[in-house]
């Protein structure tokens, strides 16, 4: 399960592979390239496997003047999943050369998978405290977290810490014998982060940093061989845990390089919960001792943001609200008044805040139903709340409700006074006795329903055919409500016959719950049909439920199985959050700027009555800022997580490395035979603000080496007009140095990866003091409902200035402002021919200070 080695080369270098050899020449050679369309989004700077999935970077250590970036991945496929570690080499951070695979995933004697080899890192085990190599070659030793699946023996579905060693500077691995090191027989934790700990009190050991992914923890252990582990204390929760807690790193800095004041930096990345959505990293300063952690920069506990409340439930009553409990169960979902935490037979809630919150626990997962407020008027740009409960989004195109597309009611929906025989039917097998359409058997279903489960003295046994009696297909759409079974080989099935032959056929889902299904039936428009149920299959699951047949020109819409926080605008969801299958609630923070001035309401949803079928909320606060804001974030943008440092870098450096993709969409992205790219890498240093000691990030200086500044372009100083004015240099692979004056301009900026129809905003709001990158018109963005979006930060003038560098390569925007303080990176995927480069004003004259265009040489090629 090994890869053939591959080089990244710059232009006009050559390089031999295995298959074949390649040669880069220009950016015009895309078009030679066996797959073209696979390779149009394919970065010039960034690293990307050659092929195959890739995401979190593990591992990072420099060792005997190479780099090293080991990496998730799938040898396999080019979506998440078979889980090894890949391997990737460098002399200085930007040309990497492809290694084979390094340490792959576990399979017993049987064949079966039984480890997974998630993330962790990678130590140069100096003084072979392991005793896997020697102080003349000492090992190189990497800790991960084994992924155990449900096939292994003493761990199954649990995560625990291995180690693997290296004698040969990381190019073949072997793992430990007495893995794994540490277990806590959980199954989340995971992503060790191992480093030296320099002990001014004593004896100098390891120490790591892990996480228990969903209690928002990272645990810290030390140990003297990495073999044997002592746990020290723990850190968490504090600021962001809207979702799972990964990827920490712990590292000391000296601020604004004075050895007299070392301040250490916690990193632990968020999925979903970051402050762009989905995934991203924070960060925490404060002071290690070797054994503790503590944070200089977390929030006070129970804080509401300023703003207006809309709702915080802390009357005792759900005052206001339109509250729909199931009227199967009860009381359930919401109760009869807001709860005050926890609820019998629930996990312990918290994060809440004030006496009341909504928790639709109320009889559990199972209930269903909606709960809505009276309608208010958007007035602030955000509107913060506090969410938990289950991870269930509101796909598009489906429905809510339980809402049927207009049209004809067939067969009375069933509900006949007498039986399905008397009115009509024709019945075989176990179902030839006089047949009464039920009343139970399906959850969604309306009145009486058809279920094969009570048609006959076997129920999930019984097996024979129910037919109806002929009608017209008088318009184009069949919808109908269907449950139980779920079989491929066409003995458990509804059909519709023309001519007595199934021309249509639909199969249940293995779920008591109805939900709706739909047959184009314009083919056959005009003619004489029948509705055939099809029951030859015995033991769980071997019936069907039908109910609601409807004959009409719309298609029906499937009813989600979501567990959300809505906001509605004309009867339209315009915002929706969800739980992250947490009994923790966490801020999220909707902008809703677009809105101000309308009417809206929130409405909150619980259609699932599976695992994690619940939803909490509680504080829904409208505000001028986004609560998530007062965190401290790694970047601003959507497209920077799993970020991890470099262990051993020259010069006491810490170099920061991340992935440059999302979960949100990330499986999604429109690349075929390669999926997954890092960002470039930072240099991270800590400088001193009026908030306390924050980071400040830099591409590493030797990515100088690329820069083209003989075909530079530097535009004089000069007002920018009201409009958009392109420059006189393209290109797709530049970095921009920009400084800009407001001047009387409501917004600024720039407009890269451009042609006549799409570009990619960089643009400064003057009044908010707010720096976007807007890719809702980049090009292709309708390959995930998720991925179209502004991203956004906070940036303060500095003597009136905004200084923006900004590396663009393709698929990618990475912008640097005010010399690094606050990053955004996105991936935007442009069209072909899309290399326009401009600047804009909106709203009155801006001035342009200062601006270099410098085309960057390719460090990077995939063949």
């Amino acid at each position: 399960m090994t890869k053939r080695t591959r080089a990244w080369v710059s232009i006009g270098t050559a390089v031999a592979l295995t298959a074949a050899s390649f040669a880069v020449t220009t950016s015009a050679a895309r078009a030679t390239d066996p797959d073209p369309a696979s390779q149009q989004y394919r970065p010039s700077l960034h690293y990307t496997p050659e092929a195959n999935w890739m995401n979190d970077p593990n591992g990072l250590v420099y060792h005997n003047g190479k780099y090293h970036m080991y990496y998730q991945y799938n040898p396999n496929g080019t979506r998440w999943g078979d889980m090894s570690w890949g391997h990737a080499s460098s002399t200085d951070l930007i040309h990497w050369e492809e290694q084979p695979l390094a340490i792959p995933r576990g399979i017993n004697g049987n064949g079966q998978v039984v480890e997974e080899i998630f993330s962790g890192s990678v130590v140069v085990d100096a003084h072979n405290s392991s005793g896997f190599g020697t102080l003349q070659n000492p090992p190189l030793v990497a800790i991960y977290t084994s992924n155990y699946t449900g096939a292994h023996q003493l761990y199954p579905g649990k995560q625990a810490q291995s180690l693997a060693f290296s004698l040969d500077d990381g190019q073949s691995w072997t793992k430990y014998g007495g893995n794994p090191v540490l277990s806590r027989n959980t199954p989340s934790f995971r992503d060790p982060k191992v480093f030296w700990y320099n002990n001014p009190s004593g004896a100098d050991y390891w120490v790591m940093a892990a996480v228990e992914a969903d209690e928002h923890r990272v645990l810290f252990y030390k140990s003297s061989d990495l073999k044997q582990w002592e746990y020290l204390d723990d850190f968490g929760p504090a600021n962001a845990v809207g979702g799972q807690w990964e990827c920490p790193d712990l590292f000391p800095l000296a601020v604004d390089g004075n050895p007299n004041n070392v301040k250490w930096v916690l990193a632990v990345n968020i999925n979903p919960g970051a402050v762009g959505g989905g995934s991203g990293g924070q960060y925490f300063v404060g002071d290690f001792n070797g054994t503790t952690f503590t944070a200089e920069n977390i929030d006070p506990a129970g804080q509401l943001p300023p703003g207006n409340v809309v709702a915080g439930f802390n009357g005792g009553n759900y005052g206001g609200w339109n509250v729909q409990n199931d009227p199967s169960n009860g009381s359930g979902p919401w109760g009869s008044a807001p709860a005050s935490g926890t609820i019998h037979g629930q996990q312990q809630v918290t994060g809440h805040i004030g006496a009341g919150l909504v928790n639709g626990f109320h009889g559990g997962d199972t209930p269903v139903g909606t709960m809505e407020s009276a309608p208010f008027t958007v007035d602030k740009d955000y509107l913060n709340f506090l969410v938990g409960g289950g991870k269930h989004a509101q796909q598009p195109g489906q429905q809510s409700g339980n809402q049927a597309p207009p049209g004809y009611l067939l067969f009375d929906g069933f509900d006949y006074p007498g039986t399905l025989s008397q009115a009509g039917w024709q019945l075989s097998g176990d179902f030839q006795a006089a047949l009464n359409p039920s009343t139970s058997g399906g959850e969604f279903a309306n009145g009486k329903r058809i279920n094969t489960f009570e048609g006959g003295p076997y129920q999930d046994n019984n097996v024979g055919t129910i037919t109806s009696p002929e009608f017209y297909l008088t318009n184009n759409n069949i919808a109908f409500l269907l449950g139980g079974g779920e079989r491929t080989d066409g003995q458990l099935q509804v059909e519709l016959l023309v001519g007595g032959v199934p021309v249509r056929t639909t199969t249940g889902t293995n779920s008591g719950d109805l939900n709706w299904k739909n047959w184009d039936v314009s083919a056959w428009y005009g003619q004489i049909a029948r509705i055939r149920i099809v029951d030859n299959v015995t033991g769980p699951w071997g019936h069907l439920t039908l109910d609601n047949m409807v004959l009409g020109s719309e298609p029906a819409k499937v009813r989600s199985s979501e567990t959300t926080v809505n906001l509605m605008v004309n009867g339209q969801t315009v915002r929706s959050a969800t739980g992250a299958n947490s009994e923790d609630l966490a801020w999220n923070a909707w902008d809703v700027s677009a809105y101000k001035g309308s009417q809206a309401t929130i409405r909150i949803v619980d259609n699932n009555r599976g695992g994690w079928g619940h939803i909490l909320a509680d504080e829904f606060v409208s505000s001028d800022a986004s609560h998530l804001e007062q965190h401290d974030w790694l970047d601003w943008g959507r497209d920077y997580y799993a970020t991890v440092s470099f262990n051993n870098a020259p010069d006491g450096k810490r170099i920061m490395l991340g992935w440059m993709n999302n979960w949100d969409y990330g499986q999604d992205t429109p690349t075929s035979t390669w999926r997954g790219s890092m960002a470039l890498p930072r240099e991270v240093v800590l400088t001193q603000t009026p908030a306390g000691p924050r980071l400040r990030q830099q591409v590493v200086s030797q990515a100088d080496a690329l820069k083209n500044t003989a075909a530079a372009y530097t535009a004089p100083a000069q007002d920018l007009q009201l409009g958009t004015a392109a420059l006189p240099i393209s290109g797709d692979v530049v970095q921009i140095d920009a400084e800009f004056s407001p001047g009387s301009a409501s917004a600024f900026g720039l407009k890269v990866l451009g042609n006549a129809n799409e570009s990619t905003r960089i643009g400064y709001a003057t009044a908010t003091q707010r720096l976007s990158i807007d890719r809702t018109n980049s090009g292709n963005e309708g390959f995930h409902p998720a991925f179209s979006s502004v991203e956004d930060a906070k940036v303060e003038l500095i003597n009136g200035r905004l200084h923006l560098r900004v590396y663009v390569d393709r698929a990618s925007v990475e912008v640097f402002a005010q010399d690094g303080l606050t990053t955004l990176t996105d991936q935007v995927f442009p069209g072909a021919d899309a290399d326009t480069i401009s600047i804009f004003a909106e709203g009155g004259t801006a001035r342009l200070e200062s601006m270099t265009v410098t085309p960057l040489t390719p460090a990077m090629w995939g063949g």
